[in-house]
């Protein structure tokens, strides 16, 4: 019954926006200075709305900027009442929509910085979503590919899922290949894996939040341009596009329900590991004790990692993590694939002994998983002394593909909002569109100098032993990169919002504004106050093909998610 009637409430504010938005009244400023120019004779400044003079005083549909400035007056007032009621029919949804958004960190000023992280750049939004789905999808192939061992399938999943963690090994890998072979932490890999198998995916709050988005959004583009003072309608349906991107980065992480909840994991990490001590010691065995709270960390005091944003659990921060976790990843992954083509090659742990055949042809006998320290860890290591480079296998290539859809989306909206802006008459560059490319832009940089930053974090983390002058400059560089990078996150976040405000408040509806008076210059500015039937029929086509970039863009990456979804592990 609310959504009834607020659907209705909606639809009543759409149809007045023209009326209430405009701050000034243009059609009778131009009926006044007509009157004025026939009691004159003097037709400087009344132009036809291509921008040329005419010699008639009845075919002025268009003025100069000098002479609206002398005629219309200032405008831009601020109007109150119109900017709550078009901020709570238009913006505010998307705003609600952002609590959806998955946080789950330590302390609630990093949830903050996740959320405006969110905002100030799409772009990264979008590219920490992808590049965690594209690495699941990559560990998954390579375990399913390449491993069969009895706690291979707790253990890929539990690696998928601690993205949102600064996942590390111990530096003896010794303790880690004791979680892998000895029988005893099967129970480890399995109750953990039970513990972090939790989902944070659709609830009615969501589903509510994502309704009322796409309602507004539609409202926003049922009404197609007026033929008289199109630029007022513009501004629903450009403000609504500029924040459709957060649609599918929300849906998205729903899907993929990342483990981000700090306090879940370590709280499910110390009781995994208490029962793996448990059931240690229920067997006499002649092997050493693994700690795995010393063979597989999953979190880390400010020291241990290069850049500070690897300890923050909100998954927009797991493009800091991505090119570390996918190291550590391929770490475990050989160490499991060496396991596991011994086992295949019916070697024991053990030398000295004989392979033991299982009851079960599909598992392997606990004898055949019993070894010295040393024989474990020979176990898992792989053949040979080669050098394994830092970098991941084919991670440039899924930073490519989550760069490319990242890019897609945020340009795909927030273009299309640019695109409405510039092809509304007067057409061209002016408040409006210079607001959204300049939201646009920001978010692109703030996206780059981020990524840049993670990138010369692992770069210097490769090489920490050496600590080179190149080692010392790409560190530095890379701190300077994410403070900046945070700080212009913070202004992009606001500058939207004010921006939003701006446009709904008639802010914008000014002489300097609507003459584009930044493309054209003060000298062949105008303002176009009636538009011909080509002009209203190129708007509208202009308005559906923005309409459609839009929500094919957002629809192309929920699509994109479904479909690299179905690879991962269940």
């Amino acid at each position: 019954m609310r959504l009834h009637i607020r659907s209705h409430a909606l639809s009543f504010l759409l149809l007045h926006s023209v009326e209430k938005v405009a701050g000034i009244d243009w059609v009778q400023c131009l009926t006044d200075i007509k009157l004025n120019a026939d009691a004159t004779q003097n037709l400087v400044g009344l132009l036809n709305s291509n921008g040329d003079p005419v010699s008639n005083v009845a075919d002025a549909t268009a003025i100069s900027y000098s002479l609206c400035t002398s005629f219309c007056g200032k405008g831009g007032d601020f109007q109150v009442s119109v900017s709550a009621q078009d901020f709570s029919s238009w913006f505010l949804p998307y705003l609600a929509l952002i609590s959806q958004l998955p946080f789950g960190a330590q302390y609630r000023l990093d949830n903050l910085m996740s959320a405006i992280l969110t905002v100030g750049s799409p772009v990264l939004a979008g590219y920490s979503l992808f590049i965690t789905l594209l690495n699941s999808r990559w560990i998954n192939r390579r375990f399913s590919h390449s491993v069969d061992y009895p706690n291979s399938r707790s253990a890929v999943s539990i690696i998928s899922s601690l993205q949102q963690s600064p996942l590390r090994l111990h530096s003896d890998r010794a303790c880690f290949a004791s979680l892998i072979v000895l029988p005893e932490n099967d129970s480890w890999w399995q109750y953990f894996f039970e513990l972090v198998d939790y989902t944070h995916t659709w609830s009615i709050a969501s589903a509510t939040s994502i309704a009322w988005v796409v309602v507004a959004y539609i409202l926003s583009v049922a009404d197609s341009p007026s033929d008289v003072f199109v630029t007022a309608t513009a501004g629903a349906e450009a403000t609504s596009s500029v924040w459709l991107w957060l649609i599918p980065i929300v849906m998205g992480w729903l899907q993929l329900s990342p483990k981000c909840d700090f306090n879940r994991l370590k709280a499910a990490y110390d009781r995994a590991d208490r029962h793996a001590r448990a059931g240690m010691a229920d067997r006499l065995i002649a092997t050493p004790s693994a700690s795995t709270q010393r063979a597989l960390r999953i979190t880390a005091q400010e020291e241990d990692v290069i850049s500070p944003d690897e300890l923050l659990t909100p998954p927009v921060f797991n493009y800091s993590r991505s090119l570390e976790w996918a190291c550590t990843a391929e770490d475990i992954f050989l160490m499991y694939k060496a396991a596991s083509e011994k086992a295949r090659s019916r070697i024991p742990v053990n030398a000295e002994s004989e392979w033991i055949e299982s009851d079960d042809f599909k598992s392997i006998h606990p004898h055949n998983r019993h070894g010295s320290p040393q024989e474990i860890a020979a176990y898992c290591a792989q053949p040979g002394r080669a050098r394994r480079s830092h970098w991941a296998p084919g991670v440039f290539t899924r930073m490519i593909i989550a760069s490319c859809a990242s890019l897609a989306l945020q340009w795909g909206t927030v273009g299309g909002a640019f695109i409405v802006a510039w092809f509304t008459p007067t057409v061209g560059l002016g408040c409006r569109s210079l607001s959204y490319l300049l939201y646009g832009v920001v978010s692109t940089i703030i996206w780059m100098m981020l990524l840049i930053s993670s990138i010369l974090a692992h770069y210097s983390a490769a090489y920490s032993y050496r600590a080179s002058l190149s080692e010392r400059v790409a560190l530095a560089c890379s701190h300077s990169l994410r403070r900046m990078g945070k700080l212009l996150a913070i202004a992009n976040s606001l500058w939207v919002i004010l921006m939003c405000i701006l446009q709904y408040s008639g802010f914008y509806s000014t002489c300097f504004c609507n003459s584009n008076m930044i493309h054209r210059g003060d000298t062949v500015a105008y303002i176009t106050i009636i538009e011909t039937t080509t002009q209203a029929a190129l708007a509208k086509v202009v308005w559906i093909g923005a309409l459609f970039l839009a929500c094919t863009s957002a629809s192309v990456f929920v699509v994109l998610v479904n479909l690299l979804l179905d690879t991962l592990s269940t």
